[in-house]
């Protein structure tokens, strides 16, 4: 008896997956639970296990291909069942509940364009007069991802004519639509918006290059981070930390700590200050709604992982209520986690302030950009032995600059200041007792 394998839902408001890599190939052996292939939503990169055991007998979903959650993908068969010779035509069995009605929306992810992406905030479609069918209010039911889209291109959902089930629109009808100009036209008596000089050619004809296409990791970056320079103002402000009290206090714990099955590292050390000082500077773990702040009461704190293909920011709930073990662990986990892509969406989800560390790879400092919704993030540049001044005197001590960036719509340089200043005072004379 053969087993279908269909798209997960992989959160509550994520509608569609992208199939990124086959792990398994036509004809290979499955065991149930065994990685399977791997897929990339708006919220994280995972392997998705086999649900059964058996011989992999169809591919329905071509590298590359977006389709709905709960679509088929692959079909696997008993031992010894034969595999198909058929290489799939769309990026959805037609058999599937959830596949689209038109082959318009089989187009592969890699054709679609680049458009910014908003955070998930609700989006109230603009709903037409009169009565309305079935038909209509599925279609104005659209996912997050699609509403959101709509509206950073002021698109009215209901004015369109979708291919997903009873007329739904997709994210491909709506990437497509505005794809096509006519999301830019102007209404009539409009004036419209000025025209924008198209950007140079990246490349001449005959040039010496090598042209390779993003992956979707990479695309979503890019979308977030030219929304995120787009929203918010950035301004940055740099500090130098002494890190000679916790290199000795880590020196001092390490050994118990690894005994306790965690790693001692800086990010830790910066991590339980960071959440100290967002406790007394409320305006750093805020969001900014209209004209309105919202000052989050929860520390959900975002720790950057890079990876081969990009970065991602696993999130570390209520950071506040950890210990420094705690963190520790939290840290590791996370981090080991995000580089196997085993963690959910929800774990990339609802942070409230971030770290990012480009000093493990050396960098003296950086300007990283703020995650949306968030107003702040902090830059960690690389620990160094530099020589210093210490009560009139030269001495050699272990260094780092840490550089927050903060949207000016609602932090100011005083504020950043005192928030940096209150930092460097806890990471410079660190209480060994709260570990």
């Amino acid at each position: 008896m053969s087993t279908e394998v269909v798209m997960p839902q992989m959160g509550e408001s994520i509608a569609e997956g992208t199939i990124v890599r086959w792990i398994k190939r036509v004809g290979d052996a499955v065991d149930k639970d065994e990685p399977l292939f791997e897929i990339s939503t708006d919220k994280v990169d995972a392997e998705i296990p086999s649900p059964g055991a058996g011989v992999l007998i169809e591919i329905k979903v071509k590298e590359g291909e977006t389709v709905p959650v709960n679509s088929v993908v692959a079909v696997i068969g008993a031992k010894g069942e034969k595999a198909s010779s058929k290489s799939p035509e769309s990026p959805t069995s037609p058999t599937s509940p959830a596949s689209p009605a038109s082959p318009a929306s089989a187009k592969p992810a890699s054709a679609v364009p680049v458009v910014p992406v908003v955070p998930d905030v609700p989006v109230v479609p603009v709903v037409p007069a009169g009565p309305q069918t079935v038909a209509d209010l599925r279609r104005l039911k659209s996912s997050p991802v699609v509403r959101n889209i709509a509206k950073a291109h002021g698109v009215d959902i209901s004015a369109l004519q979708g291919t997903g089930i009873s007329g739904r629109v997709t994210k491909q009808d709506i990437l497509s639509h505005i794809e096509s100009g006519a999301a830019a036209r102007p209404a009539a008596g409009s004036p419209g918006p000025a025209p924008v000089a198209p950007p140079p050619p990246a490349f001449k004809p005959g040039e010496n290059v090598r042209i390779e296409k993003m992956g979707v990791m990479r695309k979503k970056i890019a979308d977030h981070m030219v929304m995120s320079l787009r929203t918010s103002p950035h301004v940055y402000s740099a500090y130098e930390v002494d890190f000679s009290r916790i290199d000795e206090i880590r020196r001092n714990k390490k050994a118990a700590y690894e005994a306790a099955g965690a790693k001692l590292t800086y990010t830790a050390f910066i991590a339980k200050a960071t959440i100290d000082t967002i406790r007394q500077f409320p305006f750093s773990n805020a969001s900014i709604d209209g004209e309105n702040i919202v000052y989050k009461r929860d520390i959900n704190l975002g720790i950057a992982v890079a990876l081969d293909q990009g970065l991602i920011v696993p999130v570390i709930k209520n950071a506040d209520e950890r210990n420094m073990l705690g963190l520790c662990r939290a840290v590791q986990d996370l981090a080991l986690r995000a580089r196997t892509k085993k963690l959910q969406p929800e774990e990339v989800q609802g942070g409230t302030f971030t770290i990012t560390n480009p000093g493990i790879f050396g960098a003296l400092f950086g300007l990283p950009i703020i995650s949306q919704p968030q107003v702040a993030i902090l830059g960690v540049g690389s620990v160094d032995k530099r020589v210093v001044v210490v009560d009139d005197m030269i001495a050699i001590r272990p260094m780092c600059y840490l550089t927050l960036g903060y949207d000016h719509r609602l932090i100011d340089g005083a504020d950043a200041g005192r928030f940096l200043q209150a930092l460097k005072e806890r990471l410079q004379n660190f209480d060994e007792a709260s570990i």
